[in-house]
Order: C-alpha cells, then structure tokens, then sequence
C-alpha cells in the first residue's frame, strides 16, 4: 500500500467528520437539555438487544420478556445456515448471493457493491437472528476489505459469505484461515504481487497486528518479513479460461528457504504449507487471545476501565480453542454481571435500530445508503485494513447526519423506505422509539419536548435525535 496506515488515518482524521452544509430543524425544538450524553438508564431488556443485537423491535422484545435473557440467548447462538423465508425472499433477487467472482467478472463495480451493502442492511432489520448478524458486523470489520481497492469489490461477495458469514459463530481458527485464502483479502493487501525476490509484507503485517495478535502482540518486525517469505506464491487464478478470482498457490514464485516465525523454524522446501503454518502460529498465540477479548469486550461492554474481563473471556477463548459460542457465553456472563458503560451508535446501528424499532419498510437501496454515506459509514468502503472505528469520538464530532436521516425517514423522504404508521401522540412516538424501555420520568421529559413539535412526523424525527437513541 501507498500509504502507511496510520499516516492515512491521521490524513482522514476520522469517520465522524461529516458536512457541515445544510440546517438541521430540530436543535432548537430540542434545546439545550437534550445535548448528546451518554446514558444508561434504558430498561434492561432493550439495551440488551441493543447491546447484542441491532435494537428492540415489537417481536424480540416480548420474546426475551418471555424467555428470560439467557434463555433466549442460548437460542441465538444456535442460528442456522440459512434465513428464514421472509428475509430469504427479500434478498432472493440479488445474484451476489449465490455467485463467485468468477460470474461476477463483467458486471458493473457499482453493482456489486452496491447489493453487498443492500444485504447488510436487509439482514441486520430483518434476521430474526440478531446475535449472529451483530457478530456478522463485528468480523467483517474485524477482516475489513476495502471494496473499492482494485478487483477487490467483486471478490468482497465471497469474501463475505464463505468467510464472515460462514464462521461468524464458528471457530476463530477457521476463520483467519479462511480469511487468509480470500482474494478479497490477498488482493486488499497486495499479496498478488508478492514473490521470493520481493516479499510484500502488507498481509502478514496485517494478519499479526490486526487479525491476531494485536499491535502489541510481542511480534518483530524480523517476524513480519519472515512471515512474508511464507506467504510468498499466495496469489489468485487469472488465466484466460481458468476460475478467475479463486485462490492460487504458485510455487515458482515461493520462497523455499528456511524460515523462522514466532520462534517456530518453518522447513526449507515448503510449499503453500509454509503460510499455513503462519496462519496457525498467530492464531494460537497466547497474545491472540487477549487481543480478541479485548476487542470483543469493548464491542459488547463498552469502553474498558477494567481489565478482569478481558482476561475472563480471553481465557475461556483460549481453553476452547478460540470456539466463538463459548467466547460469546463468556461476554454474556460478563454483561450480566458487571456495570456495562453506554457505547455510541455507529451510523449503521442509528439506520438499524430505527428501523426495526418502526416496523419499516426498506429495500436497503440506494437512497438509504447514501444517508449511511453522508452518516460517514459506507459500508464496505473504509480504506484501512482495521475497519470502521468504534470510539465514540470518531462519530460525535457531527450529528447533522443522524438529524437529517431522522427527518427523512420520519417524513417519507426515503426513496425505498417507510414507516407504516406514525405514532399519534408525543407519549406513543416515544414508547415506539423506545421500545418502552426508558424510565417514566425521562420518558415523560422527552414527551413534554416534543410536544411543541408541528406534526407527527417532527415529532418522530426529533425522538430519533434524542441523546438516549444515539447510544447502545
């Protein structure tokens, strides 16, 4: 890559810059009480479903009130392969979900990218399975391609089925190595252009300070370059009548020297095995462990103040061989058991959460990811290898997004999207919103708000940018 990473993050100096033109109506209706804060006093139920999930809707909520929290997370972690009919007949006319890049050679870039980004979202509103798709969002930053790199966008559709998708409540293990044979992934970080004369260290680097063991892992940079002659030949099938986009080991450009990774000696004479066994090396390193943990307990707890349950979920990571189910029932008992901090909405969760929390409409198209763009949140377009930021800081610098995607979707001004039916009153618009989960004081305080709004549609849009509805 040209640029080295943080000098490009330093360059964008965060996602959460947005534009500044336009005005947003509803501030002032707001006043200076209803500033951004975070909050913790949502009903127990709901933010856990904002928590685990991509927010209440009328269904889940009285489930888990039914079932009990673990109960019904239990049952979430055993989701299936597939989609249940009603969402499988909403995506059932996108190609990208059955075709390989191979098939994908001809179309348009803008086409494919843009039914990746439409499935996102038709699967985070709709999936009954809401745990599975949480963690669906969670690794596909975690293994974040920029699509619009090269021929990176028309691999990102595998990438994202066989990858992601495939082993998001699998084993950790299988899917680095699944990961590590994705073109979308090999092409992203240039390993194409990767030979014994030239190793390109972009993915190795990436795969020990991102994918692994984090950036203070223990790893050298002798190790990097080390991992980088075994990595040498991992490239993708291009020929003329061959499955174009596959992945290809080419022997006659792998460094079969000896090799020496993490303290382990790798053999003169290997093959594509030699990668292999990188992959593995990092995977089983003890500082994986605590990088994924750590990772995952700042997704699902918040910001961390204390490092107990990292460690707690790290080791139930470790002695189960990085198994996703166990290391999830870990980060439950934690939430169950400790003071989880608010974490801010990132523009994908602000678009999900009301739209579920509305019974919406929504095709997931155009119209609707370009509020997501303007959020600063294209999805599948962070030009890093480490995904979309999670600080609250990075998102906060500029609500006028949030505001005017609020007062689109409250005024029918979405092409593709509705609501069927807007709450009559300030009290009803704000148990809708809220899926009932805010204390009566605070609920009444907002309701008093908004009754000053002009109609119903204000009203909606102005609960919509309320602090409590910009945290999870």
């Amino acid at each position: 890559m040209k640029l080295d990473r943080r000098e490009a993050l330093a360059a964008l100096g965060g996602a959460g810059v947005l534009a500044l033109a336009g005005c947003n109506p509803f501030r002032p209706k707001l006043g200076p009480g209803l500033a951004l804060t975070a909050t913790s006093s949502k009903d127990p139920d709901v933010r856990f479903l904002d928590r685990f999930g991509f927010g209440p809707d009328a269904v889940q909520l009285t489930q888990i009130k039914k079932a009990g929290r673990e109960a019904w997370f239990e049952r979430q972690l055993e989701a299936p392969t597939g989609e249940v009919p009603a969402l499988a007949s909403r995506l059932a006319y996108l190609e990208i979900e059955n075709l390989s890049a191979w098939d994908l050679r001809d179309w348009p870039i803008e086409d494919v990218l843009r039914q990746i980004q439409l499935s996102a979202v038709l699967r985070a509103t709709y999936s009954p399975f809401q745990v599975r798709e949480r963690l669906v969002h969670f690794w596909s930053d975690h293994f974040n391609v920029y699509a619009r790199k090269g021929l990176g966008g028309f691999r990102k559709p595998t990438d994202e089925r066989d990858v992601v998708r495939k082993h998001a409540l699998g084993r950790f293990g299988e899917m680095v190595s699944a990961s590590s044979k994705s073109t979308a992934m090999l092409l992203f970080l240039d390993q194409q252009a990767s030979t014994a004369r030239h190793p390109n260290e972009n993915y190795a680097r990436e795969l020990f300070e991102l994918h692994t063991l984090g950036v203070d892992g223990g790893y050298s940079q002798l190790d990097v370059m080390e991992a980088a002659r075994c990595f040498t030949g991992w490239t993708e099938e291009r020929g003329i009548f061959a499955q174009v986009g596959s992945f290809q080991f080419d022997a006659t450009i792998h460094d079969t020297g000896s090799k020496t990774v993490l303290g382990t000696k790798i053999p003169a004479g290997g093959g594509v095995e030699d990668g292999e066994a990188v992959v593995w090396l990092a995977v089983r390193h003890p500082s994986t462990a605590r990088h994924l943990a750590k990772k995952l307990c700042r997704s699902y707890l918040g910001p961390i103040t204390d490092v107990a349950p990292v460690e707690r979920v790290a080791r139930t990571f470790a002695d189960s061989e990085g198994d996703i189910k166990a290391t999830m029932r870990a980060l439950f008992r934690e939430y169950e058991s400790g003071s989880v901090a608010p974490v801010v909405k990132r523009p994908f969760d602000t678009v999900v959460s009301a739209l579920r929390a509305l019974g919406a409409e929504t095709d997931g198209d155009g119209p609707l990811q370009e509020h997501l763009e303007k959020m600063g949140q294209p999805l599948h377009q962070w030009p890093m290898p480490d995904g979309f930021p999670v600080a609250a800081e990075a998102w906060t610098t500029s609500l006028l997004g949030r505001w005017n995607f609020a007062a689109a979707l409250a005024h029918g001004r979405i092409k593709g999207t509705s609501v069927p039916s807007l709450p009559d009153t300030p009290s009803q618009t704000v148990s809708a919103v809220f899926g009932g989960g805010l204390p009566e004081d605070r609920a009444r305080a907002i309701a008093s708000k908004l009754g000053q709004a002009p109609d119903r549609e204000t009203c909606l849009a102005a609960c919509l940018s309320t602090p409590e509805f910009q945290w999870r």
